[in-house]
């Protein structure tokens, strides 16, 4: 007997096949306004957050239009696609919750390790990047590239290049489409201070050779980011 092979579906994605099943059969019509997060993750019993994402994934696949400050809007006209037809390709099934969390868990290890490895002359490259960030307050291509380069340099100098290796593998996957577009519709105009502020933070307990100071500080800027962009 030849039996289907299961797959276990991210929860994102049932959401999201859910809402498209809502829309093809005329619950949601085009152009109307669906649900707040908060009332479907009432209904679906599952976190705003969740919701969220799958949102964020139908935007990019055409079935909604995300509204800052409005609302969430069926697509008219409906992009050509059936009930069962994948919301995301295959490369990009991770959740975004679990990509920050990885990253959280991650890059706490990593600054510890910066901080007790790294050389004079890597803490000076990351004071020379941690300056360029200061002086860039707009969340654009410039600050992520700066951005980038920071959190790569830290994870170069635990003086492992497997945890290098693996930060830009992270990192790539920060510059999804669905986390970028996520990042858009929900950070604040001032979320790349608050950032500079925890880059400062992480740079000074790094400077200071403090392997503690420095895991901490990584954690509660990444918890600031899972915040700004999950906040129920």
């Amino acid at each position: 007997m030849d039996l289907p092979t299961l797959k276990v579906e991210r929860l994102y994605r049932q959401i999201s096949n859910v809402l498209i099943n809502c829309i093809n059969t005329g619950q949601f019509a085009p152009g109307a306004m669906i649900p707040s997060e908060r009332d479907l993750a009432k209904q679906l019993g599952v976190s705003r957050s969740s919701i969220r994402e799958a949102l964020i994934a139908l935007e990019i696949t055409g079935w909604v239009e995300i509204r800052t400050g409005t609302g969430v809007y069926v697509n008219d006209p409906l992009p050509q696609a059936t009930p069962a037809a994948p919301v995301m390709t295959s490369e990009e099934e991770f959740s975004l919750q679990s990509l920050v969390r990885a990253r959280q868990i991650y890059e706490s290890m990593t600054a510890e390790l910066a901080a007790l490895n790294g050389t004079d002359d890597q803490r000076a490259k990351l004071k020379e990047i941690a300056d360029e960030l200061n002086g860039l307050n707009a969340n654009n291509d410039a600050f992520l590239e700066a951005d980038r380069r920071f959190h790569l340099m830290i994870s170069e100098m635990t003086g492992n290049e497997v945890l290098h290796d693996m930060m830009g593998y992270l990192w790539d996957k920060r510059r999804s489409r669905r986390f970028m577009r996520l990042e858009s519709h929900y950070t604040e105009v001032d979320f790349a201070r608050e950032m500079n502020a925890d880059h400062q933070g992480i740079l000074d307990a790094i400077l200071a050779k403090d392997g503690a100071g420095a895991k901490a500080r990584m954690s509660r800027h990444l918890q600031h980011v899972y915040d700004q962009l999950f906040a129920e």
